[in-house]
């Protein structure tokens, strides 16, 4: 008898799978717009695309895991799910992105002014819902969020193609970009479940480390994987000259001669086709793919660990999982 196994995102998704279907239901009904036909037709077409709604069913997790059994929760998981398809939109504009999901990007297929409009509009349809469970403090978590998440987007534009740029930059933009979401939808969970404060806190501390961990494995994957078939191949962080972990530490370690190779392929943007076996050759030799799969495997340990204070429950153990299930490409 052959036994099927699922992977922990496929078990948290059929445990939470009631309360998945009132939030996208929810996304459905308030993406809607009479007025402005576009809107819904450049939602739908992201949205529709897949994705694995990793955020809001985070946010579901921690508040059922706190003991919540109101339906707050599903207006903020609903709320976490349109701020981050609101960035996808405008970081589609900004990386001039061609594809995503293997689909053909929302700026490829309209225009930049629509799909920065309508980034917009799922913004302030998020801060309508945030409103809507009366909770301040939730309200004041998820918009601070909103903030830090276009700050990160800020310090990574000014970041960009500058070899001086440090590991410390690093972590800043992407503990902004993608860790402020995801600290954000575990850190509700529980204050709208009234939990105790040091459950909050090991709730924000799990999904701090699980964003920093999911965006250090992405980054590696664009050197160390073989491209995932879904419109990113090896190699686009490379070509769009971005600073992440595997390049600043290769550009640490480079001699002047290395060093010049950096400054042409990244500073200037001066790329030939042999340059990316080049990077790659220039990481393998100084080991930069090897610490930066380790630094993701650290930062999965810290999520699991930082569930500790957290009651028994098969949640709790679920969230463990998925923090091995973001590492699991790496290794």
């Amino acid at each position: 008898m052959s036994v099927t196994h699922i992977s922990p995102l496929e078990a948290l998704s059929q445990v939470l799978a009631e309360d998945m279907g009132r939030v996208n239901a929810l996304i459905r009904e308030r993406m809607a717009s009479e007025n402005a036909p576009r809107i819904p037709e450049v939602t739908a077409h992201l949205i529709e695309a897949g994705g694995k709604r990793i955020r809001p069913m985070m946010t579901l997790a921690a508040a059922r895991l706190c003991g919540y059994a109101g339906d707050a929760h599903v207006k903020l998981a609903a709320t976490v799910e349109f701020i981050h398809t609101a960035t996808l939109l405008h970081d589609d504009v900004v990386d001039e992105s061609a594809q995503r999901r293997g689909r053909p990007t929302a700026n490829l297929l309209w225009d930049n002014k629509s799909s920065v409009l309508v980034g917009d509009y799922l913004f302030a349809r998020a801060f309508q819902l945030m409103v809507e469970p009366g909770n301040l403090r939730a309200l004041t978590i998820l918009s601070n969020a909103a903030a830090v998440i276009a700050e990160g987007e800020v310090l990574q534009l000014t970041a960009a193609q500058n070899i001086a740029t440090s590991e410390d930059t690093y972590m800043k933009v992407i503990r902004g970009k993608t860790a402020a979401l995801f600290s954000a939808a575990t850190q509700v969970g529980p204050v709208v479940a009234g939990a105790p404060e040091a459950q909050v806190q090991a709730l924000y501390d799990y999904g701090d480390a699980l964003g920093i961990c999911f965006q250090i494995v992405d980054d590696f994957l664009d050197y160390g994987g073989a491209g995932d078939g879904l419109g990113k191949n090896l190699g686009d962080d490379f070509r769009e000259r971005k600073l992440t972990l595997p390049v600043i530490r290769a550009i640490a370690a480079a001699n002047a001669e290395e060093r010049a190779f950096w400054e042409r392929t990244i500073g200037r943007g001066e790329q030939h086709d042999a340059d990316l076996a080049q990077a790659m050759a220039l990481m393998a030799r100084h080991g930069t793919l090897a610490s930066t799969r380790q630094t993701a495997l650290d930062w999965a340990a810290r999520a699991r660990q930082a569930l500790e204070p957290l009651p028994d429950h098969p949640l709790k153990a679920m969230l463990a999982d998925l923090a091995d299930f973001v590492v699991e490409r790496v290794n």
